[in-house]
């Protein structure tokens, strides 16, 4: 196994490992922070598949933007707020979680299902990728500038605005209540 391996399946393993804890924990601040971990090492996965821009940009936004948003919100709202949030411990399975369990199971079910009757080599996609690899060394921002400025328009506008949203929401629930 070469070093590019090992830190691959390290990056892999604490991305699971802060997203299952992320979803797990009780803990409000700390399910923050492990997001913060989450984006970081999945920003790392994308420097292994040569998406540098997409680990940039990633970095910059959503650990530089949204979650200090999150922390924001988080820190300055009031006691009143969090106390709201903080539920009876229910069982894990519950009437509750019924549909929710459901789902998954479907959505599992229907997963393994497609992989088990995929046939990956006959696929054209797959069998062209030979020819259009990226090298290390490849120049994919200047391309990525000119697709997302000319034909991903509008989309890129629509995130922008989805971020103003996200600025004003953060702005609104760490605002302070008059009494």
């Amino acid at each position: 196994m070469s070093i590019e391996q090992l830190i691959f399946y390290i990056l892999a393993a604490v991305t699971l490992g802060s997203a299952f804890f992320v979803v797990a924990s009780q803990n409000l601040i700390r399910s923050i922070f492990l997001f913060f971990v989450t984006l970081f090492s999945a920003a790392g996965l994308f420097v292994f598949a040569l998406a540098d821009f997409v680990a940039v940009t990633q970095i910059i936004i959503y650990v530089g933007g949204v979650l200090v948003l999150m922390l924001f919100a988080f820190l300055l709202s009031n006691k009143d707020l969090l106390d709201a949030l903080k539920t009876v411990k229910i069982p894990f399975i519950s009437i509750h979680h019924i549909p929710g369990l459901l789902t998954a199971i479907l959505l599992l079910t229907m997963l393994v299902w497609l992989i088990v009757q995929a046939d990956v080599s006959s696929l054209s996609w797959i069998e062209n990728a030979s020819e259009n690899t990226l090298q290390p060394g490849d120049n994919t921002i200047h391309h990525i500038g000119i697709t997302m400025m000319t034909k991903y328009l509008l989309p890129f506008e629509i995130i922008s605005v989805l971020l103003m949203m996200a600025l004003i929401g953060a702005a609104h629930l760490a605002r302070k209540e008059k009494s």
